[in-house]
C-alpha cells in the first residue's frame, strides 16, 4: 500500500531532496508552500496544500491521514529578524504540533528537522553527541531548542516525534554554505578563508537519515545526523583537489572575526537595525571546532555517511550552472 508523507519546508533545499526521496520510494508526498514558493521541478509532482505554519485548516488538511509527517520549515537570521525566526522556528512547530493532535485521521510519526547548534562539544575541537545540551547563541539557535522541547512533550504525550540534527548539510541547490565552501575553494578572486571546523554531511546522507529516522527512531529520541569533521582548511583543500580549483591562500585570523562582534551589536544598537546577523557570541563560535558524532544514529539508526569528495561532483555541476 503506498504510503503519505506529508513535508513542511518542501521548497527548501533539504525539502527538495527529501521530497525527490520519498517520490522515487514511491511515496505520495503532500508539500506545504507559500503562494509565493518556487516549486521548482516538484511543481507538479506533489499535492501541494498552499499555506504557512500558521494557516490552521491548511495544516489540518496536510496531515490529516499521512503515514508520515517530515517538519523542516524554518528560517534563519540572515532572511528575518530575531523575533520572525522566534515566530516561525517555535512558534510555527506548535502549531503543526496542534494540527496533528486534532486531525481527522491521526497523523503518523512526526520527524522534526532541527540543528546540531543545540548540541555543542564541551572543549574547542571535541565531539559533540545529543546528550551535549548546552545554552543557545542567538535566536536560530534558540528557537530550535524551543521547538525541540515542543516535540518532545509532543512524544511524552503520546505522540510518535523523533528530532534528528543535521549538522552543516553539503549538496547542490543550497546557495549559502554550499555556495561559499565551493567558493573559497575554487574562486581565484576568493583571497581568505575562515578558520574554525564543522561536521560537513552531503545532503543525500541526510536524506538517509531522516527516512531512517521515521522508519527506525525511538519515539522521543533524538539524533545527529553528521559527516567527516574536518577544518575548513582541510574542506577547501579538498575540494580543490577534486575540481582542479585554486583555493583561498589566507585564513582570517581568529582575533578579527571576534572583533567584529561587538562592532556589529554596537550599530545595531544605535541605527535599530540588523544589518548583519552576527554578534559577539557567535562571532567566538565561528573560530571554533564544532565537532560531532553520529554513532547513535549509526547503531539504531543504519545510518552512514559518504566522505566529502563523494558529493563533490554534483554540487559542483549545479554551482557552475547557477
Amino acid at each position: 500500500m503506498t504510503k503519505t508523507a506529508a513535508v513542511t519546508g518542501a521548497t527548501g533545499f533539504l525539502g527538495t531532496h527529501l521530497c525527490e526521496r520519498l517520490l522515487a520510494d514511491g511515496w505520495t508526498v503532500r508539500g506545504l508552500a507559500r503562494p509565493t514558493s518556487d516549486r521548482g521541478g516538484l511543481a507538479d509532482s506533489l499535492e501541494w496544500h498552499v499555506g504557512d505554519l500558521f494557516d490552521d485548516r491548511t495544516l489540518r488538511s496536510l496531515v490529516d491521514g499521512t503515514d508520515a509527517v517530515f517538519h523542516l520549515a524554518g528560517i534563519g537570521l540572515w532572511s528575518a529578524d530575531a523575533a520572525t525566526v522566534e515566530r516561525v522556528n517555535a512558534g510555527g512547530t506548535r502549531r503543526l504540533l496542534e494540527a496533528c493532535r486534532h486531525a481527522d485521521v491521526d497523523p503518523g510519526r512526526l520527524v522534526f528537522t532541527s540543528t546540531a547548534g543545540t548540541r555543542r562539544p564541551s572543549e574547542d575541537g571535541g565531539v559533540a553527541d545529543e546528550t551535549d545540551v548546552v545554552p543557545p547563541v542567538g535566536a536560530y539557535q534558540s528557537s530550535k531548542a524551543e521547538a525541540e522541547e515542543l516535540v518532545d512533550d509532543y512524544a511524552s504525550a503520546g505522540g510518535e516525534a523523533v528530532t534528528v540534527h543535521p549538522t552543516s548539510i553539503f549538496g547542490p541547490g543550497d546557495e549559502t554554505f554550499t555556495t561559499q565552501l565551493l567558493a573559497m575553494a575554487t574562486d581565484p578572486a576568493m583571497a581568505v578563508y575562515l578558520p574554525g571546523g564543522l561536521s560537513i554531511v552531503g545532503v543525500s546522507d541526510v536524506v538517509d537519515g531522516v527516512v531512517a529516522a521515521f522508519e527506525r527512531g525511538e519515539n522521543g529520541a533524538h539524533y545527529i545526523l553528521g559527516g567527516e569533521n574536518l577544518t575548513l582548511e582541510q574542506a577547501i583543500s579538498r575540494i580543490a583537489h577534486c575540481t582542479g580549483g585554486h583555493r583561498a591562500p589566507l585564513e582570517v585570523p581568529a582575533a578579527a572575526i571576534h572583533a567584529a562582534g561587538p562592532v556589529v551589536e554596537t550599530v545595531g544598537a544605535v541605527s535599530g537595525i540588523r544589518v548583519f546577523p552576527f554578534d559577539r557570541e557567535m562571532a567566538r563560535l565561528a573560530t571554533k571546532r564544532l565537532y560531532y558524532t553520529s554513532e547513535r544514529a549509526r547503531d539504531e539508526l543504519g545510518y552512514d555517511y559518504d566522505p566529502l569528495e563523494e558529493h563533490v561532483p554534483e554540487a559542483m555541476a549545479w554551482y557552475r550552472s547557477s
